[in-house]
């Protein structure tokens, strides 16, 4: 399983310690050259870039024009494309779209599973992989992954640990039903406490994730407990800085959130 964090502008230079790949939010490319000669010079040597469409961070798709342009001018090994927060058709009038233009041989067009219900997410899938998609991706804070979770979590008043279960819950119901195969390729989007990603141990098609949940928290002087996290701090990593002081908080978070070695 790929790990990557997403870290502030400032700190990107630091990221390449930990991170197995590059996780590349596109509108930050046209905002600062800084992010811009980054990501120019990751691509020049040679790292593993997975672009996405900056939804989580503006609320909307980045401009399609500008994804475009940003996608062919570096090249990522994956791209994200856009997608809808939960809203199943337009994602697929989106996909279905997307998946039709012509992508540099190097770089696999990955789609957004969107929906307001399970049996719509499993629609969604099926789809996405009747359109072609090689890979698709979860994103983590789906209003309905919390009637999902009620049935696993022991802390049902708590929205984030129970979001959590809910996500786990659906993609391990399409895996044991056989709606998933071994050779399905799974990215999970973010993460609501970094504990959930042991619980998909067993779960082979988890190909990689993305999440600048140990960052974030990090810079905002929160480690992790030794059980993970039962909160979540509503900040996007395009916009918060922290405190240049706590970065050794922040490593100490990625080590924890690497290891998974999480006391119950």
């Amino acid at each position: 399983m790929k790990i990557s964090h997403e870290v502030p502008i400032p700190y990107l230079g630091l990221s390449e310690d930990f991170n197995d790949y590059d996780y590349c939010l596109p509108h930050l490319l046209d905002e600062s050259k800084e992010y811009e000669e980054y990501f120019r010079n990751a691509k020049a040597k040679g790292r593993y870039i997975i672009m996405d469409n900056s939804l989580h961070e503006l609320g909307k798709p980045y401009d399609s024009d500008r994804l475009w342009y940003w996608m062919n001018e570096l090249e990522p090994n994956e791209f994200i494309v856009p997608d809808y927060w939960q809203d199943k058709t337009r994602t697929l009038v989106s996909a279905k779209e997307w998946i039709h233009k012509k992508y540099p041989d190097n770089t696999t067009p990955v789609a957004v599973v969107q929906a307001d219900s399970k049996p719509e997410a499993l629609e969604c899938y099926y789809i996405l992989k009747t359109q072609g998609y090689q890979k698709i991706a979860f994103s983590y804070g789906a209003d309905w992954y919390y009637d999902e979770g009620l049935s696993t979590t022991t802390d049902k008043e708590n929205k984030f640990i129970t979001k959590a279960h809910g996500r786990l819950n659906t993609i391990k119901e399409f895996y044991e039903k056989g709606l998933m195969s071994n050779y399905d390729r799974i990215h999970l989007l973010g993460c609501n406490v970094p504990q959930e990603f042991s619980w998909y141990k067993d779960l082979p098609i988890i190909e990689s994730i993305d999440t600048s949940n140990p960052v974030i928290h990090g810079l905002a002087g929160c480690e992790y407990e030794d059980f993970g996290l039962n909160h979540k701090l509503d900040y996007k990593v395009d916009k918060f800085e922290g405190n240049a002081e706590n970065w050794q908080i922040v490593l100490n978070n990625v080590k924890k959130f690497r290891e998974q070695k999480w006391t119950i």
